[in-house]
């Protein structure tokens, strides 16, 4: 199969993966609207060209939170990112680090902290949530620290569960889902040998080391719904941030007053999210609420985006709407599922060159020269 784009890398991700896994990552809330919105809305930025620059000279890098990353990327926290590739956050972060990016491990991850940090020459970020089980949230936030994370991403948009209709027919839950699995797994024999055989254990690596036992595929469901917080305030966070030493950054702002509300806070950045249209559908996009938020708290915050990003010109268009960085989460996991490590390193290159023929045809040399003026407004 020819890979040129994530669109090639999601076709070639759902041939090799069980179904109850490639829908859990393909999928979002109830009909879908606002994941369907996120690439398309974005698709819709209409960006200036330019021509007659003389453009033989580009920079994509950029400074955040003290770091240097080669381009203004960051790999999203994607829970169960080792079920789509044999220990696959290792994978991940390795190309992440290889390309001098950051790699964010979720909560929820297969692989524990220990297991993915050793092996990378930069820091990697957290993602926690705001659970019922605080012992767990004390736990994480001290190994993260004791790992060298350097930046913490905590996510608030999802006191519940989203509801997620495709879980229930693909597997993922529902009824007999643990028979269903497993007959999914025997067709796909690829997925089934490197991660179903050699990718384990199959476990929640960070809930179970805390737990002192493992947690696997079919208690995931089962202690997220129990321990999500609906409670959850500003409050709630505030041991967090005297504790935490490092950069903190709130992921899951969609409203400006929230916005606002992060920087009185002290957060030091937000991520416009939907979830990836996986929480409230019918939420606006990230490429539209984003700039409603860019004009309430840039310069104030560092904001980042994701939500809809397939390509390096959607990341050239996030940062023309007010973004400072952005952010990949279902396109990463594609290319992991494919190609592994090397489908991850790949899928970076060209975002990289995407970028580089979107900043050429509009004229920026410089990612600080991608601003609000390249837009073509209505």
């Amino acid at each position: 199969m020819i890979i040129s784009s994530t669109t090639d890398y999601r076709a070639a991700a759902q041939k090799r993966l069980p179904p109850f896994l490639f829908h859990y990552i393909d999928g979002g809330a109830y009909a879908e609207k606002t994941l369907a919105r996120n690439v398309d809305d974005l698709a819709d930025v209409a960006l200036r060209q330019r021509v007659l620059k003389n453009m033989s000279q580009l920079d994509t890098s950029i400074e955040l939170f003290g770091e240097k990353f080669s381009i203004p990327v960051a790999l999203s926290p994607v829970g169960l990112t080792g079920m789509y590739a044999r220990r696959g956050e290792v994978q991940a972060a390795v190309a992440a680090d290889k390309k001098g990016i950051p790699f964010t491990m979720s909560s929820v991850s297969v692989c524990p902290i220990e297991e993915v940090a050793p092996k990378l020459g930069r820091p990697m970020w957290f993602q926690l949530y705001v659970l019922k089980d605080r012992g767990f949230m004390k736990n994480a936030l001290e190994r993260a620290q004791a790992a060298g994370v350097s930046t913490l991403v905590f996510t608030v948009d999802m006191p519940v569960p989203g509801a997620r209709y495709r879980d229930a027919h693909s597997g993922m839950s529902g009824p007999n889902a643990a028979m269903r699995r497993y007959l999914q797994a025997a067709t796909h024999p690829q997925w089934a040998l490197d991660v179903g055989l050699l990718g384990r254990p199959h476990t929640l690596g960070n809930i179970s080391t805390y737990l002192g036992k493992n947690v696997s595929l079919e208690d995931y469901m089962g202690y997220l719904g129990a321990n999500f917080d609906p409670s959850i305030s500003w409050s709630d966070l505030e041991w967090i941030r005297d504790f935490w030493k490092g950069p903190m950054v709130i992921k899951g702002i969609l409203d400006p007053e929230d916005a606002r509300d992060a920087v009185r806070f002290g957060a030091d950045g937000i991520i416009v999210s939907n979830h990836g249209g996986r929480q409230l559908d019918g939420a606006l996009s990230s490429a539209r609420a984003l700039p409603a938020i860019a004009d309430a708290v840039k310069g104030q915050i560092k904001i980042l985006a994701d939500s809809g990003i397939r390509n390096g010109l959607d990341i050239v268009r996030m940062l023309a709407l007010g973004a400072d960085c952005t952010m990949i989460g279902r396109a990463f996991i594609y290319a992991l599922a494919a190609e592994g490590e090397a489908g991850v390193t790949n899928l970076l290159n060209l975002l990289e060159k995407e970028m580089r023929v979107a900043m050429t045809l509009t004229s920026v040399k410089n990612v600080g020269e991608i601003t609000g003026d390249l837009l073509v407004r209505a």
